[in-house]
């Protein structure tokens, strides 16, 4: 299968990339620039250049392939809002270079924002509350004619490259002096590894429905002051709690959200895809070392 793959040098995506053409896929990747056009085709796929903001390069990409795969994402939260509309924008022109074909599309969304208080299951809805609308975007592309559907990933996919949740703690440890937590440091994140996230997304383009849901997630919850008590005795500095107020001040963006109970459940989606994660859990990344190595 031809597939056209957003975010393709990205973290996940680059890892997806391999994934498929270690599965005898053949890999159309988007690529904005030439040095991500160069690492691309260093890769073995071929390359479509184009932008998230250049919705008749994605349109064409859609058409060209067998299946679409979208990871891509401005993450650049200072302006969230703007970014999840060029998400949306980017999603539905896709569908459009599918439509009627009945061909997979995958759009990749969080597990966060499910209902509190239990493991968010595959089955539950998002809320209406984030600005990102790309699960919804997404399935509504069935009606179209459109294999789509979601892979939520956790909010924090671990392994080498790791540049995202869990750095960026060790990262304000190391600067402030002291690893941080919220409340207790009882609420719970889930994780997964970039290898078993990339096998996800390939065994939803080969056999995933019309409009379902998955879990990218291998941890179902880790509470967060044991991250937090992992990176002071790496670092050698004192473990503190804050208030949700003082985290958000301290961290932005991540702050805000640090103090969410947030677990995921994925049993329906080992269930529908046989997907059994084989990769080192969060804790056993952590405790390995090398995201302490300081280059």
């Amino acid at each position: 299968m031809r597939v056209f793959v957003t975010g393709a040098t990205g973290f996940v995506g680059s890892a997806i990339v391999q994934e498929l053409l270690g599965a005898g896929h053949r890999v159309l990747g988007l690529a904005r620039s030439d040095s991500g056009a160069a690492l691309l085709a260093a890769a073995g796929a071929e390359v479509h250049r184009g932008s998230l903001e250049d919705r008749d390069s994605l349109k064409r990409g859609a058409a060209a392939a067998e299946g679409v795969i979208h990871t891509a994402f401005i993450h650049d939260f200072s302006d969230f809002a703007a970014n999840a509309q060029t998400d949306q924008l980017a999603i539905e022109a896709m569908a459009n270079g599918l439509a009627g074909s009945d061909k997979p599309f995958i759009v990749t969304s969080g597990t966060l924002g499910l209902p509190p208080g239990r493991p968010g299951t595959e089955d539950d809805l998002p809320g209406p509350a984030s600005p990102r609308k790309s699960e919804e975007t997404g399935i509504a592309a069935v009606a179209q004619g459109v294999r789509s559907m979601t892979i939520r990933l956790s909010p924090s996919v671990h392994g080498d490259g790791d540049h995202g949740f869990v750095p960026a703690l060790i990262k304000f440890a190391r600067e402030k002096g002291f690893a941080i937590y919220v409340g207790d440091g009882k609420n719970r994140w889930p994780a997964v590894h970039r290898l078993d996230a990339a096998k996800l997304y390939r065994l939803a383009l080969e056999k995933g429905a019309a409009g379902a849901r998955f879990h990218g997630v291998a941890d179902e919850g880790i509470p967060l002051r044991q991250i937090a008590e992992i990176i002071g005795q790496r670092l050698k500095v004192p473990v503190v709690s804050k208030t949700p107020e003082q985290a958000g001040e301290l961290l932005g963006f991540i702050g805000h959200v640090l103090a969410m109970d947030a677990p995921a459940s994925n049993a329906l989606t080992r269930e529908r895809l046989s997907w059994h994660p084989t990769e080192v859990g969060l804790i056993r990344d952590l405790e390995q070392g090398r995201y302490f190595d300081v280059p």
